[in-house]
């Protein structure tokens, strides 16, 4: 069909995707195509098979988390799907059907914390994304809900991350079960990852991890699937690795851990070096990792074996072993000849590796070089090659290795064993994968043959699956062909299999691989289809495995499967002094388990026969030795009965490149892989059957667009089977199941395109109504502006057109004279230019033309010189020419004479003439010598008469010239006058000329001055000017800056502020999460002690135990007189081992908490000291105003203390006299110390004696207070006359430190003189004042006596009388003396001021004074009402015992008959015994739901409260202690029994708190007391203060509230998700799409799913109960905020990793949940507890899914949006953004990128997932209560008849 889209193939992509251009046609023989990037292709069809290009599926399938949710399943769609997933959404994980796809990201991503497993924690698999943690908590829950064990097999490439899939598999065992022991099992499992890593991992040009062995770790389990222990296989070793590395590979990780810490101390025995020195470690060239370090990685190693209990001597053995190995490899052979070598004597490496192993260097020396042979009749030995040694060398190296190997992987074993039985189990299986290389050898024959193996198991697990499947659908099987590789199997492992046939080859004495392969070639060539032989090549053979043909190399096949190490070798390290090495080899001796033998995939050397045979000791060594091949075989059959006992579970792990670049895919490279892997083969047993599943639900919401109205019945199956009968015609293309309808491949692409045609008709005829109606509506808005813009338009035209005309005929008129006028002008200018010009013009001319005959004239003279010049010039260049020419001429001739005379001076007759002719001319030359001798003394005598001539002649010219000289003198000093006038005269005109020049520079400097000078006021004006809006426009800046800086620091302020709550919520919040901590390792405590105490199950005589949640708080703030409940001395006597631990770590806690408050209470008062100075030196300046007033102040203090004492002192006689009339009354037997009665009542008086006492102390107190208020009436002169003599040191002190004691001696002289003038009149202002105080004692004495006759008159009076009478007079009292000092005061209004104050000061201290009183006497009154009583019951029971004659005798004594109270004082009375009864009936056996529903709220808290008032009444602290510390226990024994109950909890939440509230407020403090009524204030606790108690209960109902969290999650968290994201609250917004073989929850609302209104409906039933149990309101808000951050942390938590709900509906959907869970916030008036702001990165979530995600405004957008949202969790939402229609658009690479840009300055945290655990810290505020406590009854259904009410 035309426009459909195909996928061919391509030799670079694998698969190409293009579009059909036109439709095919049957015989068509190529099919016209257009690829992606716009280029047609004509695509040839295969004329053979004429099979069609596979179909690509719809767009909204692309990127599915099932693979088998494909409509169209292959090959292309699933390289397809995985890439989009892998590049695009950054997603990893992938499933198809049973099967976990892992591909490698090479980068570290946040998706493996522990909040990511807690968010697996408990979920179905296909619920979630798919996920490494989903594989394993469904693994975990089959081994729990089934009962069967279970199996996770990991398989991939080298590289392709299976190490670190298993290692993430058990992490999440480790965490979600826990251990059932202290011992951390689940820690040893962990740690052994590091140790098995460090000696079995290694860098491969594939991977820096490689694991280079096959282990399967089982997880043990107990009962409760808590891990116990586990236990670990181990298969086949790469042990040629130890002595042979490939170019960029390296040995195993311990070597190089070694190397790195060489330096370290305790290795400097083992004579390491670096792995350069180490031919066993440099041979790869690349001895470090990038970014490993592998000195810590040798400290983690060492940690984990510290962990797994390898001990430190056994670890040093361990690296002891390893150093050997690698100084064995540096020993070196040299050759004596072709069969015999020798090791150089004294080699270092050897002898090294004799010390380390503790062997003979002599004997290892001489084994390395020769070996021992054994014939039928004797032994000899043999020297052997230089090759033969050091392959032996090779060989014994590893052998070691992998000795040690074994042996720490039993060790390993051993400390993960537990004694505790296994009850089930989960078996890891970290398998190579499928290997195929250039050159394949004997270890990827194993490998492969172990994948074959896997494949068949896995291939029958998926075909069994199926099956299943369909028979419980009910739907006909039909037998699925898939590929059975058994016939490769048998092919390698049965008789005379190749394993068969290397064996036997083996035990042949001469058999070679070349043998062993003609022996296959006989055996196999075109006998087995799937064994083939190489073309050129007769060394190697070609196995067809599943996933390809891959070539084998025969060459070294035998030897590997022999394993031969020399025995002699072996017998020398058996030898060795070093106690470990011996263990190392104990299973060449005896017999080991098969587990440990074979799992391994070791070759032992020899093995002792299981029965005695006859023959030689060495031939029986040999007959049971075991081939590698064989080991390994029997180790695969184990594993695979162990994998056919349990239920697999598949991870494939993928390698995307082989260059180990992040998140790139190489899709060649990952084909390969996956054909070898499996998943396309279950993709194609999935395709043959019916590869897509919807249940009748899903269908009917999915397709319902495509129903009418009348083909939607009440029966959906009916339904979905009418409406699918019109749609698909091919019945063969469906089948209807039970429970789902089961389509053939491609039927549910056909479906959505039917389903995306009619909603894009729909759409269009939407869009065709609405654009059509927005148009009308556009076009008639367009006309009406239209015609109102043209009614404007030319109304306003028509007045510029007149404006026009008139403004067209005024210009006229001015342009006619303005013409006239510029032309007139012009032509007079004309005029006057012209008459100008000429006369310029002519002057010009004729001076030209004078200029012109001038320079005619010169021009003349010029050329007449020039000519003669010319002349003169041109003859004189001639003659120097001419003379040029002649010497040259001359200079020719002379160089040819001088040649001629050279050659002639070369000939030898020259030499011969010249000979005789020097002769000649030396004799003439000696007779011109001569000659000129005598012409010389001639000449001397002519010179001597010559000079007497010149002589005489010279003295004359000499006279002539001094006369000449004199006038040649005269003439020039003549000459230079006249020159020095002209000088002068020239001089003189140029001072005139710069007179002139200076003059006139001053004129313009004056004129220039001027001009800047009046620029410079102009200037300085507009500066003024500037400088004043300057100035104004400074003050406004700074009025703005201060507006500015109050608003900063207000901001400030507030910020501050919020940080400070928020670390007071974070300290809460941490106290809180201590408390908690502390309470679960408490009840962990005595849980064990009661296992313990059960497994003994011996009682001790007279030991009762502490009840097990007795808190530290409780024992922080209890003594050791504490007794929770009554029991005897001798028990007593018992407990204190017990709870010695518990008391000396509340000691600890509670004084580091003692010493925090005094720090804290040192602080405050420090402050209070620095401001309380403050407040003096300030009251100083106004004390001198008010002496009177502190005198008035003074004199009342005194007599209210003489009134305290007198009333004292009466109380203190009645009470003797009651001792008195109590000894003389009370009988012998009575009144004995020991009587009860009499302990009562001396209880009672000595209570009473210390009510006196303190009243003592009061009065002590208020003396200090006058002492203290007299010093401060001195005037302030007085305190600075030296009389303190502490400040007065001090200052000095200050001075001397200063150095200013000079200074400060002079001041005090002058203070000193100050002081006495200011004594003198503060003397005489005293004694006036003395004066005036006098006359106020007497008034005031009148006035005492005034008062006692009305005191008098008042005792008279009723009870209730006297206080009004009291006060009555107190009234006219004050007014009188308000009346006198205002007269007194009338002309100092300051004076009568300052008494009106002093006046109300009295006032209330008199008022707090009569409260004080009040109490006082109501106490006493009451206290001796109990004594009255007990008086009178004593007289009863005296008058029982006496005879009538003595009561004759007895004189009657008068006895007070107290009135009797009809109130109660709401106090409840209680015997000691019965306190175990109160606490039974009141907390442990009461009914929440009955008190709840019958009683006012908080009934047990008065009840006990009132208790607690009574003991604090009786002054028994005894009592108290008991009560609360019993109260706290047993609601801490409730809690622990019923904590699963929300009712139970909420209810003991809420009592806990109103007991807190009760004891603020009745303590007596003045912060509780402000909303109390008088009768409440009455009732406060008066001896007793219950603030530790306090501290006690808060703590208490913390953890109430912490657990009320816990009860309400556990209740909302099945909800949350199905009712939030799964379930469609509005019908039909969202489709479901097709989820394939790992189901979801149905989204629909089924019977048993939860839907919004659940959780509605248990929030109205939370907040139900919570208000019926009277909880506080603000606890309830905090309580909403909670439960609203959990279901949003959940559904956003749930969102981040569910990919099928990141979707543009389900955003709708979410935002609609969250408008009606803020409707019911608003119905309960909760909208201001802060639960809406917790569900703010919810609500911004679902918006990030609706918003339009495109352009870069879009991304502005979104990160002002999402700031509640961190980056990853913003990145990781558009990744998971997947469309559910097709019209929605995907999320494009380039966007996100954007958004990662914009946000990379953001600081937010790195996790992905909220914390769905964290619990907002509680606070309890103050709730005082208006119930009065004597108003409340006992009901007696609560059985509390025991008590009274008093």
């Amino acid at each position: 069909m035309q426009f459909a889209r195909v996928w061919i193939p391509d030799p670079e992509e694998v698969w190409r995707s293009a579009e059909l251009l036109r439709d095919y046609r049957p015989g068509d023989k190529a099919l016209l195509l257009r690829l992606e990037e716009g280029k047609d292709l004509e695509y040839r069809l295969d004329p053979k098979t004429k099979e069609l290009p596979h179909l690509r599926n719809p767009d909204i399938l692309v990127g599915e988390n099932d693979l088998t949710a494909l409509s169209y399943l292959h090959e292309p769609a699933v390289l397809h799907n995985l890439r989009v997933r892998f590049i695009d959404s950054k997603l990893i994980y992938t499933y198809c059907g049973i099967v976990l796809v892992a591909i490698n990201p090479y980068e570290q991503l946040p998706i493996y914390g522990e909040d990511i497993i807690n968010a697996y924690s408990g979920q179905n698999m296909g619920d979630m994304d798919p996920h490494i943690f989903a594989v394993a908590e469904e693994a975990y829950k089959q081994m729990a809900r089934d009962e069967r064990n279970q199996s996770i097999i990991v398989s991939g490439e080298s590289g392709a991350g299976k190490t670190v899939s298993a290692k993430y598999a058990m992490r999440y065992f480790a965490t979600v079960s826990g251990s059932a022991s202290e011992a951390n099992v689940e820690e040893k499992v962990l740690a052994s990852n590091p140790i098995m890593e460090s000696i079995g991992n290694a860098k491969t040009t594939r991977n820096d991890n490689s694991s280079r062995f096959g282990k399967y770790i089982e997880i043990g389990f107990d009962k409760r699937y808590r891990i116990i222990g586990a236990n670990m296989r181990t298969y086949l070793l790469e042990k040629s690795r130890v002595v042979f590395q490939a170019e960029e590979e390296r040995n195993y990780h311990i070597f190089y851990q070694l190397c790195a810490s060489a330096k370290s101390p305790e290795f400097k025995m083992l004579r390491l070096g670096t792995a350069d020195s180490f031919h066993y470690t440099k041979q790869g060239g690349s001895p470090v990792i990038e970014g490993v370090d592998d000195a810590k990685e040798m400290a983690h190693t060492r940690q984990a074996c510290s962990l797994l209990g390898i001990s430190e001597s056994y670890q040093m053995g361990i690296f002891r072993i390893l150093a050997g190995i690698l100084h064995l490899g540096n020993v070196g052979f040299t050759s004596r000849d072709s069969d015999s070598c020798t090791i150089p004597p004294k080699h270092e490496p050897l002898s090294i590796f004799c010390d380390l192993m503790g062997v003979d260097y002599e004997e290892m020396c001489h084994w390395l070089c020769h070996r021992k042979l054994a014939t039928a009749a004797e032994t000899y030995i043999k020297p052997i090659s230089k090759l033969q040694a050091t392959n032996a060398r090779d060989a014994l190296a590893k052998h070691i290795y992998a000795k040690l190997f074994n042996w720490i992987v039993d060790h390993v074993n051993q400390a993960l064993h537990s004694a505790v039985k296994q009850h089930s189990f989960i078996g890891v299986l970290d398998i190579y994968g499928f290997e195929t290389f250039e050159i394949n050898s004997f270890e990827q024959f194993c490998i492969n043959y172990a994948n074959e193996k896997l494949q068949q198991q896995f291939n029958m697990h998926v075909f069994k699956l199926e099956q299943e499947e369909y028979m419980k659908e009910q739907i006909p099987w039909t037998l699925i062909d898939f590929y059975d590789n058994q016939p490769c199997i048998n092919l390698i492992e049965s008789k005379l299999g190749i394993l068969d046939l290397l064996d036997e080859e083996c035990k042949m004495p001469k058999g070679t691989d070349d043998t062993w392969a003609q022996k296959l070639y006989n055996t196999h060539l075109n006998k087995c289809a799937l064994f083939e032989k190489p073309r050129l090549s007769n060394k190697a053979f070609i196995i067809q495995h599943f996933a390809d043909k891959v070539e084998y190399q025969c060459e070294g096949f035998l030897e590997k499967n022999k394993d031969t190490v020399f025995e002699e070798q072996i017998q020398v390290l058996k030898s060795s002094k070093f106690k470990m090495l011996p263990e190392l080899f104990q299973d060449d001796e005896k017999a080991i388990s098969p587990t440990s033998a074979m799992s391994s995939g070791r070759t032992p050397l020899s093995r002792a026969p299981s029965k005695p045979t006859k023959g030689r000791p060495g031939q029986m060594a040999k007959e049971h030795k075991k081939t590698v091949g064989h080991q390994f075989r029997n180790s695969l059959h184990l594993l695979m009965e162990t994998l056919n006992a349990t239920t697999p579970h598949y991870v494939r792990c993928i390698k995307p490149n082989d260059f180990k670049f992040p998140f790139t895919f190489d899709e060649k490279r990952a084909v390969q892989q996956l054909r070898a892997c499996g998943v396309l083969e279950t993709i194609r047993i999935s395709a043959a059957g019916f590869p897509s599943r919807w249940t009748y639900q899903e269908f009917f919401s999915r397709y319902r667009v495509l129903m009418k109205q009348k083909d939607v019945l009440g029966d959906r199956k009916q339904t979905c089977k009418n409406v699918l009968e019109k749609l698909i015609l091919d019945k063969d293309k469906y089948q209807f199941g039970k429970t789902k309808i089961f389509f053939r491949a491609g039927q549910v692409a056909y479906l959505e395109k039917l389903r995306a045609d009619k909603l894009r008709a729909a759409c269009i005829r939407i869009q065709k109504t609405i654009r059509g109606w927005l148009l009308r509506k556009k076009y008639l808005r367009m006309q009406r502006a239209a015609v109102t813009v043209q009614r404007y338009v030319r109304g306003y035209q028509a007045r510029c057109y007149v404006k026009f005309l008139r403004r067209t005929k005024a210009a006229t008129a001015v342009q006619k004279y303005w013409r006239m006028y510029v032309i007139r002008r012009r032509y007079k200018m004309k005029q006057a230019a012209t008459l100008v010009l000429q006369a310029y013009l002519r002057g010009y001319l004729a001076r030209n033309r004078y200029h012109k005959m001038l320079r005619e004239h010169k021009a003349v003279i010029i050329q007449k010189w020039v000519r003669g010049w010319l002349a003169r010039t041109r003859y004189s260049r001639c003659l120097h020419a001419i003379i040029y020419l002649q010497c040259c001429f001359r200079r020719m001739m002379a160089k040819r004479e001088l040649k001629k005379l050279k050659i002639e001076a070369r000939s030898v007759e020259r030499y011969k003439k010249l000979h005789i002719g020097m002769e000649n001319k030396i004799m003439q030359l000696q007779r011109k010598v001569d000659e000129q001798n005598k012409d010389y003394k001639c000449l001397m005598e002519k010179l001597t008469s010559l000079e007497g001539t010149y002589n005489s002649e010279t003295e004359k010219l000499r006279s002539d010239l001094e006369r000449l000289q004199l006038s040649e003198e005269e003439a020039k000093v003549a000459t230079g006058r006249v020159l020095s006038l002209q000088e002068e005269l020239a001089k003189l005109r140029k001072d005139l000329e710069q007179t002139r020049s200076e003059k006139k520079s001053i004129e313009e400097r004056a004129d220039k001055y001027k001009q800047e000078t009046e620029q410079l006021v102009s200037n300085l004006k507009d500066e003024n000017t500037l400088l004043k809006q300057e100035k104004e426009s400074l003050n406004l800046l700074i009025v703005e800056q201060a507006k500015e800086m109050t608003e900063t620091m207000e901001k400030k302020l507030v910020e501050e502020t919020k940080q400070l709550e928020l670390d007071l919520n974070d300290e809460r919040l941490r106290y809180q999460n201590l408390l908690n901590e502390f309470s679960r390792l408490e009840e962990r405590y005595d849980d064990l002690k009661e296992e313990m105490t059960l497994m003994m199950n011996v009682s001790k005589p007279g030991h009762k135990r502490t009840d097990s949640t007795h808190s530290s708080n409780e024992s922080e703030y209890t003594f050791s007189s504490e007794i929770a409940e009554t029991e005897d001395v001798p028990s007593r006597m018992e407990e204190p081992s017990e709870k010695k631990v518990p008391l000396d770590m509340s000691l600890f806690l509670k004084l580091q908490k003692r010493v925090t408050e005094l720090e804290q209470e040192k602080q405050v008062m420090q402050d209070e000291l620095d401001r309380k100075e403050e407040l003096v030196l300030r009251s100083k300046a106004k004390e001198e105003e008010r002496p009177q007033i502190r005198g008035a102040e003074l004199e009342y203090e005194s007599l209210k203390r003489q009134e305290l004492e007198s009333e004292n002192k009466k109380l203190k006689n009645e009470l003797n006299e009651l001792r008195k009339a109590l000894s003389e009354k009370g009988a012998p037997e009575v009144t004995a110390p020991g009587a009860p009665a009499y302990r009562v009542l001396m209880e009672q008086l000595t209570s009473v004696s210390e009510e006196l006492d303190v009243r003592k102390e009061e009065v002590l107190i208020l003396r200090s207070q006058l002492v203290s208020q007299k010093e401060a009436v001195q005037p302030k002169d007085d305190k600075n006359t030296m009389t303190d003599s502490t400040i007065l040191l001090e200052d000095v002190q200050k001075l001397k430190d200063k150095g200013e004691i000079a200074q400060a001696y002079i001041g005090l002289k002058e203070t000193n003189r100050l002081l006495e003038s200011q004594l003198q009149s503060q003397k005489r202002s005293h004694e006036n004042e003395a004066e005036a105080l006098r006359g106020e004692i007497q008034s005031l004495k009148e006035e005492n006596n005034r008062q006692q006759q009305l005191l008098a008159q008042n005792l008279q009076l009723p009870p209730e009388a006297r206080i009004e009478a009291s006060l009555q007079h107190e009234i006219t009292r004050l007014t009188n003396e308000n009346l006198y000092f205002e007269e007194l005061y009338a002309d100092d209004p300051k004076k009568y001021q300052s008494y009106r104050i002093s006046l109300y000061r009295r006032l209330i201290d008199l008022m707090e004074q009569l409260e004080k009183q009040d109490k006082t006497v109501r106490k006493l009154k009451k206290q001796l009402k109990v004594f009255a009583k007990k008086i009178g019951e004593l007289e009863v029971g005296q008058m029982e015992n006496i005879s009538p004659g003595q009561i004759i005798d007895e004189p009657i004594r008068p006895v007070n008959i107290p009135r009797k109270e009809k109130d109660f004082q709401g106090m409840l009375e209680y015997k000691k015994e019965d306190e175990q009864k109160l606490v039974k009936n009141l907390i442990l056996e009461l009914k929440p739901r009955g008190v709840a529903v019958n009683l006012i709220p908080g009934l047990p808290a008065y009840i006990l409260f009132m208790c607690v008032r009574h003991a604090d009444y009786l002054n028994d602290d005894q009592k108290v202690r008991s009560l609360l510390t019993s109260t706290i226990n047993s609601i801490k024994k409730v809690l622990k029994k019923r904590g699963d109950d929300f009712e139970t909890v909420s209810f003991w939440l809420s009592n806990t708190c109103r007991f807190l509230h009760c004891l603020k407020q009745y303590s007596g403090e003045e912060g509780f007391m402000k909303h109390n009524t008088s009768r409440q204030n009455e009732h406060c606790l008066t001896n007793f203060d219950l603030a530790e108690y306090r501290q006690v209960l808060s703590d208490l109902a913390i953890q109430i509230y912490q657990q009320l969290v816990r009860v309400l999650e556990n209740i909302l968290q099945p909800m949350i998700v199905s009712g939030m994201l799964e379930h469609e609250t509005i019908q039909g917004v969202s489709g479901v799409k097709p989820t394939g073989l790992r189901k979801r929850t149905s989204s629909i609302a089924d019977e048993g799913t939860y839907t919004l209104d659940s959780i509605l409906r248990q929030l109205n039933s939370f907040h139900s109960v919570m208000c019926q149990h009277g909880m506080d309101p603000e606890l309830i808000k905090q309580v909403a905020k909670q439960m609203f951050y959990i279901v949003g942390a959940v559904t956003l938590n749930n969102l981040l990793l569910r990919k099928d709900m990141c979707s543009w509906s389900k955003g709708m959907q979410i935002r609609y949940n969250v408008s009606q869970l803020e409707e019911w916030l608003r119905d309960k008036n909760l909208m201001n507890s802060g639960a809406k702001e917790t569900l703010e990165p919810l609500i911004q979530a679902a918006q990030l899914l609706q918003v339009k995600k495109k352009t870069d405004d879009d991304a502005e957008a979104i990160c002002c949006m999402c700031n509640a949202l961190t980056t990853a969790q913003i990145v990781k939402v558009l990744n998971l953004y997947t469309p559910v229609n097709e019209f929605e658009e995907r999320v494009s690479v380039s966007f996100i990128r954007t958004i990662q840009m914009r946000l990379r300055d953001r600081k937010d945290s790195p996790q992905l997932l909220m914390d769905a655990k964290h619990i907002f810290p509680v606070t309890f505020p103050f709730n005082p209560s208006s119930l009065a406590l004597e108003t409340i009854q006992i009901p007696a259904s609560l059985g509390l008849g025991f008590i009274s009410r008093v």
